[in-house]
């Protein structure tokens, strides 16, 4: 499909900002996903192209916060090979899935994160202790929401950080950096399996791209300094006003 050099300017501007918020607290997908729709593309090829853009921004927070001694990949190794897998059966499934009842789905599943995030108000806040042990979170979070990346994909990062910091007891700041590393984790293999199928739009994945990289430094530095309250709120917001927008299109 073509589209205008307008319109990609427009997503790259997009993936600019859901790079930075989703660095800091995820969600990013929350924007970029629904920009793809209204630019007029088929949700399958939205979703597709959504994970080339997104692997830009997941890799440069990613190296700042290994190079921050963040995060150490070496130790993930159990938990970036289960999110590797739940990652590459989530993107299997959605090719399977009909098109037309996702977009029915999808502005509900956008408001039930909003309300999520909104009563929790505990939002990566740290436990004294861990609720489960490393293999007990690899085989259940690390898996189940790199299915969820794979197949569909927005607020994969607060899902995870959520996860790290609630059931692993880690502080904010940690547990995004965790996050981040398994955020890119899917976004690699859920790519390879959309590369394959050949869903992807490649210029407007690598317009979009030029956005994330600059995002997701800046959103990257914000993490370190600030942590994500203020985001938290935003993305709700925006949660929210997508929503509204995607049910309005679809009256």
């Amino acid at each position: 499909m073509e589209i205008s050099l307008e319109i990609l300017s427009i997503l790259a501007v997009v993936a600019l900002i859901a790079g930075f918020i989703d660095t800091i607290a995820g969600g990013g997908g929350l924007l970029t996903i629904p920009a793809l729709l209204f630019a007029g593309v088929p949700p399958v090829q939205a979703i597709a192209t959504n994970k080339l853009q997104a692997c830009f921004g997941s890799f440069t927070a990613t190296r700042f916060f290994i190079k921050a001694d963040l995060v150490s990949p070496k130790q993930q190794k159990w938990a970036i090979l289960a999110t590797s897998i739940g990652a590459i059966l989530g993107a299997i499934a959605i090719q399977m899935f009909d098109s037309k009842i996702l977009i029915l789905i999808m502005p509900y599943g956008l408001i039930a994160i909003a309300i999520y995030m909104v009563f929790s108000k505990n939002f990566g806040q740290p436990q004294e202790k861990a609720k489960m042990n490393e293999k007990q979170f690899n085989a259940s979070v690390a898996t189940g929401v790199g299915f969820y990346d794979g197949f569909f994909g927005p607020g994969t990062g607060t899902f995870f950080t959520l996860g790290y910091s609630k059931m692993r007891g880690m502080g904010m700041v940690q547990a995004t950096a965790h996050a981040k590393l398994l955020n890119f984790t899917t976004n690699i293999f859920s790519l390879v399996v959309f590369i394959v199928s050949g869903q992807i739009l490649w210029a407007v994945g690598l317009a979009m791209a030029f956005g994330q990289i600059i995002g997701s430094r800046l959103g990257a530095a914000m993490v370190v300094k600030k942590g994500n309250e203020f985001v938290r709120y935003m993305t709700v917001a925006v949660c929210i006003a997508m929503s509204i927008s995607l049910l309005v299109k679809q009256s």
